[in-house]
């Protein structure tokens, strides 16, 4: 057993009943004769894996099963990242609400116009949606930046900063959202982060002073974790600041390494060590490789030309896909903000180009053409009615400063971003890509530490009691895995999303057993039909 304290692990016997964990110890099952037996010899069993960074605040309403991440063993997700959900949510502002995740998140809004059941005005009462849900793993949700500020200021939520009633109304959303149960509040200052229609996300037009008033209310009720994704003015010692006035768990997104800036991920982690008491800083454990479109280009939204394309629709960015004047603006653009990632990438998917799938790169093809790697991938678009995708490696790509950072240990593990992005990139399989690559093949990580950054760090960063551990008294979500086997599956797309939408998805392999508040919900390497034992996480006042 790891208990995902970090502590040495032990041969012992884990003794549950009903929804909890009641004794543990080498001859703990002597107390309990008439107990069922299950024997894990040759499996490590550890806390169930608790994802910190997800946006399954629409995919849970439809796929109360949370995959893929529950393939991998994760039995607790926090959802509401980045500022971004769907509550609270009036009904003028349902239709915008989705086309901002379809933007920014990369979510398809086909399947979010016919998945999400809108049965909530609240948060509280999203909230009661989600209890009235049955699912695969416990949920929890921070109240979102985005969707406050349409439900408090509507379509002026965009366009300008809140008048002094307007952010008392806030916060007193925020007050009620944390007593129903919110595990915090969520923003985002990221000028890659465009939303409906090409404008800038609700958030970005806030000032930091309506930040610091709705952060005031953790701290006032002792209560939740501040959590956002960082900004030109929001950033480093910004977040720090806040962060040590309110006293309270801040996480923010994120410190990613890149070939293209060598040491600065490093450099950022330095910077952050001063605020370690209370900032943890989000990192991930593997590269960001997207399967991207053209015809949705959110990936580059940090790209003023490509910027324009999002306030277009399909047929309006295939038309400017083929202006001269715009192409001048990609490129240079591109090229400023990615460096060589374009040159770099190769077709991943395509049914016109299939002699191209994971072929020569676009840098080559380009020079066969005597145009730029930009063109390449526009033009070979065009041709396929924008349906070509492309696997660009975007960011994260240095092993040995994610080596460096995963041994730091104020740094929040997740970005698993999923419910996001869910056409052009699988993350949810983050868990077993860390313990096969980062603990068992590299040793970058001693078991008991990856455990740990699975479970019982992410547990307490978001105050989620009595789960990421294995102690009697501890709910009694756990996972039994073959450290020697465990793996992750390549990527393969299925349309099993509402209204046909596909996306990518993984498998774990070697998770052999997984249980839920005590119930089992995969058996020797298989899930059980049909079975969701998970409840909702509502947050409390500290104690």
């Amino acid at each position: 057993m790891v208990d995902g304290t970090g502590a040495p692990a032990r041969h012992v016997d884990v003794v549950v009943v009903g929804d909890r964990i009641v004794a543990v110890g080498a001859d703990a099952a002597a107390g309990h004769p008439d107990a069922a037996v299950i024997d894990l010899q040759g499996l490590v069993l550890a806390p169930g894996f608790v994802d910190p960074h997800t946006h399954y605040d629409a995919q849970v309403l439809w796929d109360p099963d949370l995959t893929p991440s529950t393939w991998h063993g994760v039995t607790t997700v926090v959802m509401g990242n980045c500022g971004f959900g769907i509550a609270p949510a009036r009904p003028e502002h349902r239709s915008t609400i989705l086309r901002v995740l379809e933007n920014v998140e990369g979510m398809p809004l086909d399947a979010l116009e016919a998945g999400v059941r809108w049965e909530f005005e609240s948060f509280p009462e999203y909230l009661d949606t989600l209890a009235r849900t049955p699912t695969r793993a416990n949920v929890s949700a921070l109240i979102g930046h985005t969707a406050l500020r349409f439900f408090i200021m509507g379509d002026d939520a965009t366009e300008r900063e809140a008048t002094t009633d307007e952010v008392a109304r806030m916060v007193d959303t925020v007050d009620e959202a944390l007593a129903a149960g919110a595990v915090g509040f969520s923003t985002s200052r990221s000028t890659t982060h465009v939303g409906a229609y090409g404008k800038p996300i609700p958030s970005r037009a806030a000032n930091l002073s309506e930040i610091d008033a709705i952060a005031d209310v953790l701290a006032r009720r002792r209560q939740g974790t501040f959590e956002a994704t960082f900004g030109p003015d929001f950033w480093v010692d910004e977040i720090g600041a806040l962060a040590q006035r309110i006293e309270r768990p801040t996480s923010w997104s994120a410190i990613m390494s890149t070939s293209r800036l060598p040491g600065v991920a490093i450099e950022l982690a330095d910077r952050s060590a001063r605020y370690a008491d209370y900032v943890h800083p989000q990192i991930a454990c593997k590269p960001i490789i997207t399967s991207i479109s053209v015809g949705e280009p959110n990936s580059f939204a940090n790209v003023p030309a490509f910027e324009q394309a999002l306030g277009l629709d399909h047929a309006g960015r295939a038309e400017l896909y083929t202006s001269e004047e715009w192409r001048v603006r990609a490129r240079a653009g591109v090229r400023e903000m990615w460096g060589d990632v374009v040159d770099n990438g190769t077709v991943s998917e395509s049914d016109m180009h299939a002699h191209l799938v994971d072929g020569p790169t676009l840098a080559a093809l380009a020079a066969e053409r005597g145009v730029d790697s930009v063109d390449v991938m526009l033009d070979l678009a065009l041709d396929e009615d924008l349906m070509t995708r492309f696997r660009l490696v975007m960011v994260n790509d240095v092993d040995a400063e994610i080596d460096e950072l995963l041994q730091r240990k104020q740094f929040l593990l997740g970005l698993s971003d999923a419910g996001a992005h869910t056409d052009m990139l699988c993350d949810a399989n983050y868990a077993t890509v860390l313990l096969g690559k980062f603990h068992r093949e590299r040793g970058v990580l001693s078991l008991e530490d990856a455990v740990w950054r699975l479970t019982g760090h992410p547990a307490a960063v978001y105050n989620i009691v009595d789960r990421g551990v294995i102690r009697e008294g501890a709910f009694a979500d756990l996972v039994a895995f073959d450290v020697d086997r465990i793996d992750t599956t390549a990527m393969s797309r299925v349309a099993d999303f509402p209204a046909g939408a596909s996306r990518l998805v993984s498998r774990g392999v070697g998770i052999e057993h997984v249980w839920v508040n005590g119930v089992a919900t995969r058996a020797n390497g298989e899930d059980l039909d049909g079975v969701r034992p998970g409840v909702l996480l509502r947050s409390v006042p500290d104690a």
